[in-house]
């Protein structure tokens, strides 16, 4: 396939490639450039991801099926819900961990805006 950077393309579901792993998550890269990542997630129901954060990337989720919620802040305590039809930002640098709450798996769309390493897995959030 062209992969000149000045031309549209599509990536079908077998061109995505192995994105970034965290243990629970299977990413799929569609697009990687120097500013944005964009892929296809699937966690499976009642999996709990690993502690992790996306450094100098902001995140932008869309939920397809299923449902996520995200637990961020000290010792993290605070957490949102999110479902189907329903977006979720996570700011740069955010220690978050994802899990799939409902019966089903949740696929959602993450686009990721930033540059350098975008994805550091770590033990846990800050203490409160």
């Amino acid at each position: 396939m062209n992969k000149r950077r000045d031309q549209v393309r599509v990536v079908t579901p077998e061109d995505r490639e192995p994105g970034p792993r965290t243990p629970g998550m299977d990413r799929q890269q569609a697009f990687a450039t120097e500013g944005t990542w964009s892929g296809f997630v699937r966690t499976e129901a009642g999996m709990v991801s690993g502690w992790h954060h996306h450094g100098g990337c902001e995140s932008v989720i869309y939920v397809l099926t299923g449902a996520i919620r995200v637990e961020f802040g000290p010792d993290g305590a605070e957490a949102v819900v999110a479902g189907p039809g329903d977006f979720v930002y996570v700011p740069k640098d955010v220690v978050h961990r994802e899990s799939n709450p409902s019966a089903e798996p949740a696929d959602i769309v993450v686009v990721r805006s930033g540059t350098g390493q975008s994805l550091f897995n770590v033990d846990g959030p800050e203490p409160g």
